[in-house]
Parts: structure tokens; C-alpha cells; sequence
């Protein structure tokens, strides 16, 4: 069985691809300066914070106006003006506020402040919001009311009818209340109560509360805006809802905190301007900044995360007309490179883009007065966030913190850059180094094929030198062998002609010596001798006949070769020869029954008849040697006229195991047991071979297939 061959090309092909560890360190190199990008990016970040708070640090009148200062935040009570984009146009329609969906809050049975029913929620609930834009405070209310009562035309009283309660502690610190009562849908603006009783007493009209009530299908809803300036950070809204205007019974009172006591008033907490100011400058540093208090409330904002990517990379100059270059690595190397790498995304969900509070391990551990830093993914998995947190202290306390975010964008576009030109210098390396060991191994594997074939080409399959090996001038390894080939084949065939030639010279050397024994052997046998004596004198003859025998058997070879070379081609019928030559064969060999059967008829070949004819002589000679007496010796003819096969079998001992091919070669024999009258040397099957190569056959001989003898099959195939 033939071993897996692997070739010298595939081999340097091999060891080659140990190149593309390269890449895979310089790819490795990459992600470590990455990774101490982002170390340092960190850094960085931490430094922008610590810069920003330190600009906050006891600066006590930048959180007094806020909710800063309490111990808790309630929900609901204290609440959060959401800064919005544009003015809300007043005029009961709420679609100006879908934008801001998320940040409504529904208040129900958990927020009643009086109850004189059983809570019914479609009986009164609602959901809130405020915003802020510039000067003005904006808040939105959708009711949910199941009968809306509005206040009668002529009536003086405004509390037997639904209404909204506005309490706030105003600028100068007094305790403040407003109701708005209005007598159907439309613009409204609110009474202020008198101060000296909790009833709901107005005392005059004021126009600064502006905004609009109008009824829906199921309930009604209401715009309001106030100007910032005429409050300070505590407020609270309510509402209470009327059925019956001849009673004025109040069924329920529901609003984010008791309107009519100041000690209960929640909080509200607008971002402020004057931090705003503070991180406006901010926003050319290519980061988001916050600032928060103490309850993780916004602040102020300076700045977007989209572009806010940290490394500024500036990208290639793209020529007007693309070189050949250019189209090579966009076309083609690029997208490869990003099977493997990722581009930073040009745009994210950024799920932090309207939030007023923040959340974190970062913030937190900032709460508690030590810096800290955070990296999350974007709600989309498509970025990396970096955020820092710092403190803000006031008076020892912290008050705050300042948290700066960028993407890693930037590294990621500075990473992808620099893998690109690596990718693109070691592919050239690669390419070239590889193309350059190939052709090396071509060289030397073409070299070593020629002088393999040279080699082989040079011997026959019959052990023959035919040709020579040509010595190569080249100063390597290569041609050394092939001159060493050189001069092994020329002494190699100095060698076999003497070996050739031995058999004819030793035949021609003993020929006289034993003519000489032969002919004293025959003038002794004429004179009488003793039995003894005659019987001595008959086994030298014997013994001097086998001799002849055996020289003229080392002759035969030799001749037949020249024979060969010396022959006429003609064409002949094959069944022809096999049927004058199995009709000889019965003649001969009376003790053997043979057998001829041929499918095909006047089949011609080109060759030598009487060679032919002596090949079978051979085969049919060892068939008889092996065979049994009163044995079949079958000869068939097989097959077309383009491809046929003579088949002879025969009976008897079947061949030993891996000696099929072997008795082909000469000297070759599997006889047990000489035969005393006529010496073998092996060389019948081997001369029957010489003959069947000279008619371009092939000759194989094998165990039958029910191992009753052995068969020798002689196959020709012709185009």
C-alpha cells in the first residue's frame, strides 16, 4: 500500500502559512493598543469630570433654588421639568406632547388627597407632565372624568364645579394658591385665593397662569404655562372633580400634593440655567456631560452622544478618480478586512437621549463621594459607552456629580485604520513571500522530477540499462546528485554488461571441457567394466548431461534477446497460433487433455509468430510441471478484437501468498522438489514475460477463484 506522498511544494506551501502568524500577532498588537486607548480614553474622561466638578465645588447658590437639599425624593410629588424643544401651543390639543409620552405620570387612587366616595377611577384620574422651555413652565393634564362639570355663567362661587388647584411658594417665599374654574372649553387663566382661609375664596384674576381647558370624550384636558420667575422650587397641582353643581359636593381631590397646606407642597426641579451656562463651553470637548444632584436627577446637559466619539480620526483623502489602488482596496481587500473587524456605527439607540435621572454602578459610587467610571453598551449593542462620574461637594457634603460620556467610536475608527494598513503591508508580504517559495519549490521540484525521471528512464522494467542520466553544471545540491547518479549509472552498466555477458562467456568456457568429459565418458562405456565400475561411469554421464543442460538453459536468455532484436514484425492470427499450438501440445503431451476455447476468430496482431509460439511453450511447459497426470489444461481466447486476454488454466497446487509477481522475475522458482533429471533455474516464466512485453501484452498469473489450480492470463489492449 502506497504511503500518503506529500511534495516538496506542498510541503514549503506548508511551512509557509506559518507567515500568517504574522498578521495574527500584529492583529493581537492592535487590540492591545486598544486596550491602553481605552485606559488612557478613561483617564481622560475622569479628568474631564473631576475638571467640571471642580468648577461646581462650593458654589452653594447654583443648588438652593433646587430640590437638592432634601433627604428623599417622593414620586409623583416632586417632580421634574422635562426640557422641550419648542413652546406648546395652548390650545387643548395634546399632540404636542406625544414626543414626550414616556415622561407622564398617571395619578389615581394613590394620590387622593380627599375622598368623600368610593374611588372610582373613571370617575377622576389623570396623567401629568411639566416641561420647560426658556421663561415658562408648561404642564399637561388628560383627565379622565365620566361627568365634567363646568362653573355656571352667573355664579360667584367657583368651587361648586370641577377645578384645578395651583399652590406654590412664590419668589419672595409667601404661600400662594390658584384655582382655575372655567365655564366651558377654551382659554382660561387663574384666580388667586385669599391667603387668610382654605376655602376657595378668589381674590383677584391672575393673567401670568395662562392655558387652555378643553373637553374630550372622556374627560377633559388642560394646558397651563407660568412664567419660571414667579416661583420658587415648591409646587403642587390638584384637582377636584364635581358632579352635582346645585350641591357642590367634592367627590374626590387627586393632585400630586395637599394644595391647601404649604408643608406638604412637593418640589419641582427645573434644570438650571446658570449650570447650563457653566457646561455651554463644554460642548466643543466631544463629550456628553451631566450634572445631577444627590436624588440622580438631570441637572444640565451639555452635548450629544452621537458625536461625541472620543479620538477625532481624520479619514483618508479620497482622489476625485479612483486609482487602481483605491478601487483594489475598496472593492475588494476592505470588505474582507471587515469580515473580521467592525466599524463603529454612524448611528445608535441612545437610550439615555430625554432621561432626567441617571442610574449606575459610576453614579452611584460618585453619590457616595468617590470617582468612578462605567462601560455599558448602547440599548442597540451597536456602541461601547464610556461614562466617569465625579462628586460635587458643598460644604464637605456631596450635592451632586458631574458624569461625561463618550463612545468609543474614535478608537475603534484609529483600531480599524491601523489594522487596515497592517492587513494591507502584510498581505503584500505574504503574497510575495509565498509566491517566491512556490516558485522555488517549482524550481527544485521540476529539477528533482526530471532527474526521478531520468532515473527511471534509464533502467527498464526488467532491470535493464537503456539510457543515461545527464550531469547538470549547476553548483547545488541537485547537481551533485545528479553527477553522482552519473557516475553510479556508468559503473552500474559496466557491471550489468559483465554480468550479461558471463552467462554466454561461461557456456563457451565450459562447452570443451565437457564436450572433452563427454566423449572420455563415451570411449569408456565402449570397454567392459565391472557393474561398479559401469555403474559409476552412467552417473558421470548423467551428471555431465545435466551440465550441458544447465549452460545451454544460461544461454537460452541471452539469445532469445537477440533473437528478439533481430526479428521480422509481421501480422499475424492469434487463434491460429493457440490452434496449432494446443493441436502440437496433444501430440506431445499425451498424458495432459487440453482444451481450446476461443470466442473470437481471426484476431490479429503485429510480432513474432514463432516467438508467440515459444511464449506459450513456457506457460504451457510449467502448467504441465504443476498439473496432475489425466488433468484439464484449459487455453481460452477472451474479449474483442480491441481488448482480448489468453487464459490458460491448469490444475494443481496453488501458489504461495505475495508470489504472484515474483515468478515473473527471473531465477525465480516455487518447486518443493528438484527434479533429478532436468534442472530448473527459473528462468521460463521470465523468458514467456520478455515475449509477451515484446507483443505489447501484459502477463499475470494467479490463483483460480475456486482454488482448484492456477492461471495465467495474458492481456493486450490496443487504441
Amino acid at each position: 500500500m502506497n504511503k500518503w506522498r506529500i511534495g516538496l511544494r506542498v510541503q514549503l506551501l506548508f511551512f509557509s502559512s506559518f507567515l500568517f502568524a504574522i498578521p495574527y500577532l500584529g492583529y493581537q498588537y492592535v487590540w492591545e493598543l486598544e486596550t491602553y486607548l481605552r485606559i488612557g480614553q478613561e483617564q481622560t474622561m475622569l479628568g474631564t469630570a473631576r475638571a467640571v466638578a471642580t468648577a461646581l465645588h462650593e458654589r452653594p447658590k447654583l443648588f438652593d433654588v433646587q430640590s437638592s437639599f432634601m433627604s428623599d425624593v417622593r414620586p409623583g410629588t416632586d417632580l421634574y421639568a422635562h426640557s422641550i424643544d419648542y413652546p406648546i401651543q395652548l390650545d387643548g390639543d395634546a399632540s404636542d406632547w406625544d414626543e414626550y409620552n414616556t415622561f407622564k405620570l398617571n395619578y389615581a387612587e394613590q394620590n387622593l388627597i380627599q375622598m368623600q366616595q368610593t374611588y372610582r377611577p373613571q370617575s377622576l384620574s389623570f396623567r401629568h407632565m411639566i416641561g420647560r422651555y426658556d421663561k415658562f413652565l408648561y404642564a399637561l393634564f388628560e383627565v379622565l372624568d365620566d361627568n365634567l362639570v363646568f362653573r355656571a355663567r352667573n355664579s360667584l362661587r367657583i368651587d361648586r364645579n370641577d377645578y384645578l388647584q395651583v399652590a406654590m411658594i412664590d419668589i419672595k417665599g409667601d404661600f400662594q394658591r390658584y384655582v382655575i374654574a372655567p365655564m366651558q372649553s377654551g382659554w382660561v387663566n387663574a384666580y388667586l385665593l385669599k391667603s387668610d382661609t382654605q376655602g376657595i375664596q378668589p381674590d383677584r384674576l391672575e393673567t401670568k397662569i395662562q392655558g387652555y381647558w378643553q373637553q374630550t370624550k372622556t374627560g377633559y384636558t388642560i394646558e397651563l404655562r407660568l412664567p419660571v420667575g414667579m416661583m420658587s422650587s415648591k409646587i403642587a397641582f390638584a384637582i377636584t372633580d364635581v358632579d352635582d353643581p346645585k350641591i357642590g359636593f367634592a367627590k374626590y381631590t387627586l393632585g400630586t400634593a395637599d394644595p391647601t397646606k404649604q408643608d406638604s407642597l412637593g418640589t419641582v426641579l427645573i434644570p438650571s440655567p446658570d449650570i447650563e451656562n457653566i457646561l455651554k463651553g463644554l460642548k466643543y470637548a466631544n463629550a456628553r456631560v451631566w450634572v445631577i444632584d444627590k436624588h440622580r436627577r438631570v441637572l444640565a446637559k451639555s452635548g450629544e452622544i452621537q458625536s461625541a466619539s472620543g479620538l477625532q480620526v481624520q479619514p483618508d483623502n479620497q482622489a476625485e478618480k479612483q486609482s487602481w489602488w483605491q478601487y483594489l482596496e475598496n472593492q475588494w481587500l476592505l470588505p474582507v478586512y471587515y469580515k473580521i473587524l467592525t466599524k463603529p456605527p454612524a448611528d445608535f439607540v441612545d437610550d439615555l437621549e430625554n432621561a432626567y435621572a441617571l442610574q449606575g454602578q459610576d453614579v452611584e459610587e460618585a453619590l457616595g463621594g468617590i470617582p468612578s467610571s462605567l462601560w455599558r453598551l448602547s440599548a442597540d449593542k451597536k456602541a461601547v459607552i464610556l461614562s466617569a462620574a465625579h462628586p460635587i461637594f458643598i460644604d464637605e457634603q456631596v450635592m451632586g456629580a458631574v458624569v461625561v460620556e463618550q463612545t468609543t467610536n474614535g478608537i475603534r475608527a484609529l483600531r480599524n485604520q491601523a489594522l487596515e494598513n497592517q492587513f494591507h503591508f502584510i498581505l503584500a508580504v505574504i503574497v510575495l513571500g509565498t509566491l517566491s517559495l512556490f516558485l522555488l519549490a517549482s524550481r527544485i521540484s521540476w529539477r528533482i522530477r526530471k532527474l526521478r525521471n531520468e532515473a527511471e528512464g534509464a533502467i527498464d522494467s526488467s532491470g535493464k540499462i537503456v539510457g543515461e542520466i545527464k550531469t547538470s553544471s549547476t553548483n547545488d545540491e541537485i547537481g551533485d546528485l545528479s553527477r553522482t547518479f552519473n557516475n553510479v549509472l556508468s559503473k552500474l552498466n559496466q557491471y550489468n554488461s559483465y554480468l550479461e555477458n558471463m552467462a554466454s562467456r561461461l557456456s563457451h568456457e565450459l562447452r570443451t571441457p565437457v564436450a572433452i568429459v563427454n566423449s572420455s565418458l563415451d570411449n569408456l562405456s565402449l570397454e567392459q567394466h565391472s557393474p561398479d565400475n559401469k555403474a559409476y561411469i552412467d552417473r558421470a554421464k548423467e551428471g555431465i548431461t545435466r551440465l550441458s543442460k544447465i549452460l545451454i538453459n544460461m544461454s537460452e536468455a541471452t539469445r532469445l534477446e537477440q533473437a528478439i532484436q533481430r526479428s521480422d514484425v509481421e501480422i499475424f492470427h492469434v487463434d491460429e497460433v493457440l490452434s496449432g499450438c494446443s493441436q502440437g501440445y496433444r501430440l506431445a503431451y499425451p498424458a495432459r487433455q487440453f482444451v481450446l476455447e476461443s470466442e473470437l476468430q481471426k484476431v490479429s496482431i503485429s510480432g513474432a509468430p514463432e516467438l508467440f509460439a515459444q511464449m506459450l511453450d513456457k506457460i504451457v511447459a510449467n502448467a504441465i510441471e504443476f498439473s496432475p497426470i489425466d488433468s484439464v489444461i484449459k487455453i481460452a481466447l477472451k474479449g474483442d478484437k480491441n481488448a482480448f486476454r489468453i487464459q490458460i488454466n491448469n490444475q494443481g497446487p496453488l501458489l504461495p501468498e505475495n508470489m504472484q509477481k515474483a515468478l515473473l522475475d527471473s531465477m525465480i522458482s516455487v518447486r518443493k522438489e528438484q527434479n533429478a533429471e532436468q534442472p530448473h533455474l527459473g528462468l521460463g516464466l521470465y523468458i514467456a514475460k520478455m515475449i509477451a512485453l515484446f507483443h505489447h501484452a501484459e502477463i499475470n498469473i494467479d490463483n483460480q477463484i475456486d482454488e482448484s489450480g492456477v492461471v495465467v492470463t495474458i492481456s493486450f489492449k490496443f487504441r
